[in-house]
């Protein structure tokens, strides 16, 4: 089954290297792409997002604080928070939120371990 993907970074080259690796495994996936929180809010309210895959250091609001807006808003989407910064702080911000934290560079390992984990998500959702 084809998802919309949320991807948010402020760095385009970031966006496109997500994109690439999830074209191998999701190629029917359609991308949604934003440079920072303001613009990925936006993009929820124009189209249905069944994944959410967020930068930690954005320009405004960070990773986390989009996170939080978004579980909120929506209990059941699968995010991840994906950073350089591995700080246990921030990796335990990420779990209370519910969100998976991936380690930047994303791995195309990792990200393959994510997005398995929230098919499962989503599969269950869809019941």
């Amino acid at each position: 089954m084809a998802y919309n993907i949320l991807i948010v970074d402020d760095s385009k080259l970031a966006r496109m290297a997500v994109a690439k690796a999830l074209r191998g495994q999701h190629g029917d996936w359609a991308r949604l792409e934003a440079a920072n929180a303001d613009e990925a809010i936006a993009l929820t309210r124009q189209s249905r997002v069944d994944v959410a895959l967020l930068d930690f250091n954005m320009p405004g609001r960070d990773g986390l604080a989009l996170a939080a807006e978004l579980r909120e808003r929506y209990p059941d989407l699968p995010i991840g928070l994906v950073s350089a910064n591995h700080q246990i702080e921030i990796v335990s911000r990420a779990r209370e939120i519910g969100a998976i934290f991936l380690t930047k560079p994303v791995t195309e390992a990792a990200m393959n371990d994510f997005m398995a984990q929230a098919i499962a998500q989503l599969a269950v959702v869809d019941r």
